[in-house]
């Protein structure tokens, strides 16, 4: 039985992958986060109970894994290398045989709906997350309708950026306004290239997701993301012009006066871009639309 390497040793943690045979593998944007103090304070920020059931991804070696299971949690990790997996299987099978770690192998934005399906979802998400994924995975969750009490992520600073930004900002976009309508989201923590092995090239940041009490909804969740979307597909043009350009797409006959019909309905202006508008003002165009459709 293989036993658990030093999480915060880069020696160590390479000495053991090279006797095991492995690798770090550059496609899926392998960063070991080696500093305890901030693996502690990550997790700490779920406020995990005893039994509460989390979901984490990119669990790598299982550093994180870790201190979820010594909060308590029950643990079902999304692995999608296959030596990674197998070496979790074996560091965490008296927790398996408790009932309190399980490991879904293979890419996690083909394996989460099934094993959502089967098993219902989690209070918690957790994910040191590859960069090549995170904007698509949490905006996955979001359209899918997934909400999670509170979610943990590390990704790189600037996609964490994007997911605080406020309206009229440089990093205001389609992606900033689905986690906001979702969640409340502030910053836990930001991480130095230090703070990982190997050491990454961008900046990160850890980010705590909080499920909104009260959740902004709309008529049409489906059209609304869609909407959202297309009015951010250009964004050097107006809220008009993309929104003309996005109407034939629903199938109806809007007419050429279409879009103004509905901004106007909206109370907002023709001329602004997509920037411009709070995550309210789009919802009330969305239903705008939906109110026109159906």
């Amino acid at each position: 039985m293989r036993q658990i390497p030093d999480y915060n040793s880069p020696a160590l943690l390479n000495a053991f992958l090279e006797e095991n045979g492995m690798a770090m593998q550059k496609k899926f944007g392998q960063n070991f986060l080696i500093n305890q103090d901030a693996r502690k304070k990550i997790a700490a920020a779920l406020k995990i109970e005893k039994g509460d059931k989390v979901w984490e991804v990119g669990p790598g070696l299982g550093s994180m894994t870790k201190e979820l299971l010594d909060l308590g949690a029950d643990v079902t990790v999304f692995e999608i290398d296959r030596g990674f997996s197998s070496c979790l299987q074996e560091f965490f099978a008296e927790a398996a045989a408790d009932g309190n770690f399980s490991l879904k192998q293979g890419d996690v934005l083909k394996t989460w709906k099934d094993c959502y399906k089967e098993n219902g979802g989690p209070k918690y998400f957790f994910g040191n997350l590859p960069y090549n994924i995170a904007a698509a995975l949490i905006a996955d969750t979001i359209e899918s309708g997934v909400r999670f009490e509170k979610c943990a992520f590390t990704v790189q600073k600037e996609v964490a950026q994007r997911m605080a930004a406020k309206e009229a900002s440089e990093d205001y976009s389609s992606f900033s306004v689905l986690c906001q309508w979702a969640y409340d989201v502030k910053t836990i923590c930001d991480l130095g290239r230090a703070n990982f092995w190997p050491r990454p090239n961008v900046e990160s940041r850890a980010v705590l997701f909080s499920k909104k009490e009260n959740f902004p909804g709309c008529q049409n969740p489906s059209l609304f993301v869609k909407m959202q979307r297309a009015l951010f597909s250009s964004r050097r043009k107006t809220v008009k012009n993309n929104l003309q350009k996005f109407l034939p797409s629903l199938g109806e006959a809007f007419g050429k006066d279409g879009a103004d019909e509905l901004l106007k309905k909206a109370g907002i202006e023709a001329n602004v871009r997509a920037e411009a508008l709070n995550v309210r003002q789009m919802l009330v165009l969305s239903d705008a639309i939906n109110s026109f459709i159906m």
